[in-house]
């Protein structure tokens, strides 16, 4: 092969650089030398991409294991977790981001939460489901409302969700619609976009970006207690640093006294010299009586 037709493969150039890239110190030759370890380099980074999609699979494998073997745990914990009035509803309130979407109205509906489930898809990585239960409420009609993610790798992450049967008069979203409504006249929070949890369930916009359902199926449902113990925790912490502050002043009491110790001593010293100045004087005047007597 000629110099001139093996050239082209010795230049390796930048595509669609980005400002402020110089894009004559980004194509340029290679020597001979630097041109066949850059090609061996790159057969290396192919062989360990690679084994990156093999690890991939294996370990989609391994996660396709345990689910199977937490599911009955998951089972039994629900079981127990009905025995507990109001749990699920405590540990939502208690989550930081879930409580931030939940108003007064919805977390009363919430009381009627039952269980929650959450069930990732046979091939864990198309995506997965969370499945409401509800008791028997004045709200809606609807013993389950599931929310789905679709997660493939083929085209943008989609949702769905079931359709929320509501009962006359008692549509949770319609406060979404009137806080929207308001704030068209307010331009300071006119970007602002108010969210609850049940506007949250209806909407599909963006499902790549759903922080509340990342929250339910990574944090709250591998390990609810937490957040239903939240304020027992938090009892049990004030504690510790009320003792702490205890402690504190206490050592503080201890300076005071070491003053007022040092002030005493110091009083006790003063009388100590006048003490003195009185025995001098007592002998001094003793001294001039006798002094007297030898005289006569």
């Amino acid at each position: 092969m000629s110099e001139s037709a093996a050239a082209p493969k010795k230049i390796r150039k930048v595509e669609g650089a980005g400002p402020g890239v110089d894009t004559d110190e980004s194509s340029r030759d290679f020597d001979p030398e630097t041109q066949k370890s850059l090609e061996e380099i790159d057969a290396c980074q192919n062989e360990i991409d690679a084994l990156n999609e093999k690890a991939s699979e294996e370990i989609l494998k391994v996660e396709q294991k345990y689910n199977k073997l937490r599911k009955p745990f998951f089972e039994k914990r629900n079981d127990l977790i009905k025995k507990i009035p109001n749990f699920w509803v405590t540990a939502f309130v208690n989550h930081p981001q879930i409580s931030a979407v939940l108003d007064e109205e919805e977390e009363e509906c919430l009381h009627f939460l039952s269980k929650l489930e959450v069930e990732e898809f046979e091939d864990i990585k198309s995506g997965y489901r969370i499945k409401f239960f509800f008791d028997e409420n004045p709200y809606f009609q609807n013993d389950i409302l599931v929310k789905e993610f679709h997660l493939g790798s083929s085209g943008d992450p989609a949702s769905q969700s079931t359709p929320i049967k509501w009962k006359e008069g008692m549509d949770l979203t319609k406060k979404q619609k009137e806080r929207q409504a308001l704030m068209k006249n307010n331009r300071k929070r006119a970007l602002e976009q108010p969210r609850t949890f049940f506007s949250w369930f209806t909407d599909h916009g963006d499902a790549s970006a759903d922080d509340i359902a990342e929250v339910i199926k990574d944090d709250m449902w591998p390990n609810p207690l937490q957040y239903f113990l939240v304020p027992d925790i938090e009892v049990e912490e004030n504690g510790l640093e009320g003792d702490e502050d205890d402690s504190e002043e206490e050592e503080v009491d201890d300076s005071i006294v070491v003053v007022e110790e040092e002030g005493e001593g110091d009083d006790d010293d003063d009388d100590g010299e006048e003490g003195e100045d009185v025995d001098d004087e007592e002998a001094y005047e003793e001294g001039e009586d006798d002094g007297g007597e030898g005289d006569e």
